[in-house]
């Protein structure tokens, strides 16, 4: 099925897009403390406007030096920063894509260490409720210096070679704190009703257009509910953007959130494909300019979006993050071999929020690009790989791609072990499709994948490699325990596998990632679940995205849980547990569940190596983590091939 409306050529203000595919401006932290473009920020961009995206947006990009929200945010404050902008702009317009600039100031959303240890400024002496720190009110006069410095700004990207500029007034930053009433408790000129709260934004639209002309594409990106409580919603957001074209703005481009509301930025798959694209109809309707649309978009939800108008344009960010070559991809019709974003947040999200540059799960190759270059091999070798789990997929196709020959053994018949099980939960299904992704990989590279083969010393004699990559994954985790091996007891992944049949009682032991969300799952199917729990909550192993939207549909299922609890028994039909110096008894329970952990499966490292054989070790096989670190130790290990 072609899509043909998302490969259509578009327009926004003076600028011609050649598709509808939007990189949208997700902080990457490639920048230097300073403000500065670096060349691993360069090779980044650069890598996406060669898979095709018609209109790529920079980053967060601070017209002050007070202005940052994530510790290496680019900046615009400084004509010293133009030239390395220059050479951003120039190596995406060289692969063929046009670039707009997002100018942004953080506000309250920021902290002394990211600003040079500045006080963060905001409309108000009103702390960020994430953040919790209280900042500067801002005095009319330094207002409009910072509206002054929008416009300058914008003049330096314009120098700098950018195609447009956006405004960033969504996601609870400086501007959309001066639109909004939870955040927004001036009384001056700038504060008050709708029309007050509105002229921060309406007279930086105005010094922007005396700064760089009227024929300059300029796009505003705003959310249409803030989810918090007296936070802008939709009934408001529809006039902030008939105020924007009013003002001359050429696109809105519609978010949604603040960081009071942090999960809806990157919204794990509790959220569905496409889930801003009615709000921003509503928005589109009543406007007669672009409107550009966010929201864990796909393609096909992609093309039905723009069919049904809810949206002109649409932004693929987490999704442009796991494939960067997804618009080519859709324009050959090969949609098995995208690389799917699975809402995860684990290397994107999870290592922006510690300092860290964003990576993926999914596409371990991803966020390296000025880094790394998976090169065909002069020595090629022959691969063997054991255990078709992420690690090893991923192991196995990087291999076949780099020109070495490989085979990958499975003991099971189906691939993706503890991964695939992942997949089974309420809202995880997106999983599945990665590894749809990685075994449509593995055939077009040659991997010679053979399923139901246990990998045995005598199967790696008979093949005699010259490498060995063990990614044999793990087992369940059991620990000395009374009653464990008791007929009513079994393993979450068991259930999960479709291996056993519980009853519709259940005492789940243990409450991490793998016992909450099989506990959603019984939960689903109509199981009363009670969890046990030894750390002071459960699920804390769980991303914060998903966990916000998890605690919630546990509670709605009847799940209970018990915390801060140590099972000293398990009886015929419950436990006995330990909390706070004295013991409990549990009953009544037809199931106890097993979610323990997991531990190492590794019986073939050292008669291998005996062997004389290059080894190289790969995730759970290693050391049980998440599943981000799989796919990274499947690349490292590629590249140590040689």
């Amino acid at each position: 099925m072609r899509l043909e409306k998302l490969l259509s050529p578009g327009k926004i203000g003076t600028m011609e897009l050649k598709n509808r595919f939007v990189v949208p401006p997700m902080g990457t932290n490639f920048a230097t403390y300073n403000g500065e473009v670096t060349e691993d920020m360069i090779a980044y961009y650069r890598r996406r406007a060669r898979g095709g995206f018609g209109l790529i947006i920079i980053e967060v990009t601070a017209i002050d030096r007070k202005g940052k929200a994530i510790v290496n945010e680019v900046g615009l404050w400084d004509d010293s920063q133009i030239p390395m902008f220059s050479k951003l702009m120039d190596a995406i317009h060289e692969e063929g894509a046009k670039v707009v600039v997002q100018l942004h100031h953080a506000g309250r959303q920021s902290v002394p260490p990211y600003i040079f240890n500045e006080m963060p400024e905001a409309p108000s002496k009103v702390a960020c409720p994430m953040l919790n720190f209280v900042p500067e009110a801002m005095t009319t006069e330094r207002v409009w210096e910072v509206i002054d410095e929008f416009g300058d700004a914008a003049v330096r990207a314009k120098k700098a070679g950018a195609d447009g500029v956006e405004v960033h007034g969504a996601h609870g930053y400086l501007v959309a704190q001066f639109m909004s009433p939870h955040a927004n408790k001036r009384t001056d000129e700038f504060g008050g009703d709708f029309f007050g709260r509105m002229k921060f934004p309406e007279e930086i639209f105005k010094n922007i257009r005396s700064k760089v002309g009227s024929d300059y594409p300029l796009l505003f990106r705003f959310g249409h509910d803030e989810k918090v409580n007296g936070g802008r919603t939709l009934e408001e957001s529809v006039m902030v953007g008939r105020m924007a074209e009013n003002c001359g703005v050429d696109a809105l481009d519609i978010s949604i959130m603040t960081y009071a509301s942090l999960p809806y930025m990157s919204a794990p798959p509790a959220m569905p494909h496409g889930f801003n694209q009615f709000p921003t109809k509503v928005i589109k309707e009543a406007v007669g300019i672009p409107v550009i649309s966010v929201g864990r978009y796909e393609p096909a939800i992609a093309e039905s979006a723009l069919l049904n108008g809810c949206a002109d344009f649409i932004s693929f960010g987490r999704e442009s993050i796991a494939d960067p070559d997804l618009p080519s991809k859709v324009q050959a019709e090969d949609y098995q071999a995208i690389f799917p974003c699975i809402g995860c947040t684990q290397s994107c999200l999870g290592y922006l929020n510690v300092g860290g540059t964003i990576r993926c799960l999914v596409n371990p190759l991803s966020g390296l690009e000025g880094r790394v270059e998976l090169k065909k091999t002069q020595h090629p070798k022959k691969v063997l790989v054991a255990g078709a789990g992420p690690a090893g997929l991923v192991a196995s196709f990087l291999a076949a791609r780099a020109g070495h020959q490989v085979i990958l053994a499975e003991k099971n018949g189906e691939i993706g072990g503890q991964f695939r099980l992942a997949s089974i939960p309420p809202t995880k299904q997106d999983i599945a499709t990665a590894l749809r992704s990685y075994l449509c990989h593995c055939r077009r590279e040659g991997v010679d994948l053979r399923l139901n083969t246990p990998v045995t010393m005598d199967l790696i004699r008979d093949l005699d490699p010259d490498t060995v990559i063990l990614a044999t994954g793990g087992t369940p985790l059991h620990i000395p325990l009374e009653g464990i091996d008791g007929e009513n007891v079994m393993d979450a992944v068991d259930i999960l596998d479709g291996k056993v049949s519980p009853g519709n009682r259940i005492l789940m032991i243990g409450g991490g990632m793998t016992g909450v969300e099989t506990a959603d799952f019984l939960a689903e199917h109509n199981k009363a679940v009670t969890i046990v729990e030894m750390r002071p909550d459960i699920a804390l192993d769980e991303a914060s995205a998903p966990r916000f939207f998890l605690i919630p549909r546990l509670k709605e299922h009847g799940v209970d849980w018990i915390t801060d609890a140590k099972v000293k028994k398990i009886l015929a039909d419950g436990a006995v547990y330990e909390k706070g110096g004295s013991e409990y008894s549990l009953s009544g329970y037809d199931t106890i569940v097993l979610a323990l952990g997991v531990q190492s499966c590794n019986p073939l490292e050292e008669p291998v190596r005996a062997l004389g054989k290059e080894v190289y070790v790969i995730g759970d096989a290693a050391k049980p983590a998440p599943a981000n670190k799989a796919t990274e130790a499947a690349l490292e290990a590629v590249l140590r091939l040689g």
